[in-house]
């Protein structure tokens, strides 16, 4: 976020794990201003409705403003039901109304997005990012899960155990992130 904006505003750790055909999404759930907690158990990980008759389920994890992050949801579902079954579609369509209009392009939040299938980081400069290595992550301890999961990668652990164990060594350095996890599965 934007430090002159929302100064010392922290917050929340979102992950997603690809393996054997499902993707995890986690995410903590703490909201920080400077050094104090103002919520613990903030439910940033949600499924977002079908897109028209042949639409896939969407599960969608958000760090950054909460009203900001909703409006999004609201708008990616919209161009779900435009583009029913097209999640890349929606995610590029979004992207570049959240780049181009003067009221989207001051929202201060990043999505992670995933049908089960595909898997894409949304940002608001314009990004549709496909992760590597099938892990990606976002968020105030982003970085950490993000390392951690890529070498828990290298196990034969599945994606939700590899997600939570990722997400707790995040929570051990990160002070901006905690243990209390909302967890999303989906399939291809």
């Amino acid at each position: 976020m934007a430090e002159d904006r929302f100064p010392g505003w922290h917050g929340t750790t979102i992950l997603a794990v690809r393996r054997g055909g499902e993707v995890v999404v986690a995410g903590d759930g703490q909201v920080s201003l400077g050094q104090t907690v103002i919520k613990g158990g903030a439910r940033k990980v949600r499924r977002l409705s079908p897109g028209g008759a042949q639409g896939r389920e969407v599960v969608c994890g958000f760090a950054g403003s909460t009203a900001d992050a909703f409006t999004l949801l609201e708008r990616l579902e919209k161009k779900l039901e435009a583009a029913p079954g097209q999640l890349a579609r929606a995610c590029v369509d979004l992207a570049k109304d959240w780049r181009m209009d003067k009221y989207l392009r001051n929202l201060e939040a990043m999505l992670i997005v995933t049908d089960g299938r595909d898997l894409f980081v949304l940002t608001g400069a314009g990004d549709v990012l496909e992760p590597e290595h099938d892990v990606a992550a976002i968020g105030s301890g982003g970085n950490y899960a993000l390392a951690a999961a890529r070498g828990l990668m290298e196990t034969d652990l599945p994606a939700e155990e590899i997600a939570r164990r990722a997400m707790a060594i995040a929570a051990s350095i990160c002070v901006y992130t905690n243990g209390n996890l909302t967890v999303e599965r989906i399939t291809a």
